[in-house]
């Protein structure tokens, strides 16, 4: 009897943490949707940021690159999609300012969006629009770089935000990356 007692409190805890754990999950999978779809009309501008001009989707995210991919090809795992959510989108979003529209193209079959053949990503550490805390972290393999408006990675560092003179907004290749393009 005593046994009974105990036992019921215990299967009612692990109930409500099923039920938790269930509207967590849900609610998780719906902010990972609508951020990496962005708006319902899905636009790739560029911003200024410390790093200099940068690509953003159309809720203002950082778009990232990542150096493991190949061209028009993600290889990135889906451990590393829960941290760095594709940008997908049913049809071909449009460039906003300063985004060239030849360079956007998309991956069949998965809808990610790419940008002079790097397949995009966000970061799910950026909080706000226009952050880049992204910004060369190796994860997953490769490294991890903001795009600059021609779709190359920018690899610089910050810049200071009293420094305007030239330089600002410098990209390559992401380094001797084996991209090719």
């Amino acid at each position: 009897m005593n046994r009974a007692r105990v036992l019921t409190p215990a299967v009612a805890l692990v109930l409500v943490a099923a039920v938790v754990a269930f509207f967590v999950a849900r609610s998780g999978g719906s902010t990972k949707t609508a951020m990496a779809n962005g708006a319902p009309s899905p636009a790739i501008s560029v911003v200024q940021t410390s790093l200099g001009p940068t690509l953003v989707g159309a809720n203002g995210r950082t778009l990232y690159l990542f150096e493991g991919d190949k061209p028009n090809r993600s290889t990135l795992s889906s451990a590393g999609l829960a941290i760095w959510p594709a940008f997908t989108s049913t049809q071909k979003p449009q460039a906003g300012s300063g985004a060239a529209a030849g360079e956007i193209g998309m991956i069949a079959g998965s809808g990610q969006v790419t940008y002079n053949g790097h397949p995009l990503y966000y970061y799910v550490g950026d909080q706000k629009p226009g952050q880049t805390t992204g910004q060369g972290l190796n994860e997953f393999g490769a490294l991890w770089y903001v795009l600059s408006p021609r779709g190359n990675a920018v690899v610089g560092a910050p810049k200071s935000t009293r420094s305007s003179g030239a330089g600002a907004g410098q990209s390559s290749n992401a380094g001797g990356s084996s991209y090719g393009y």
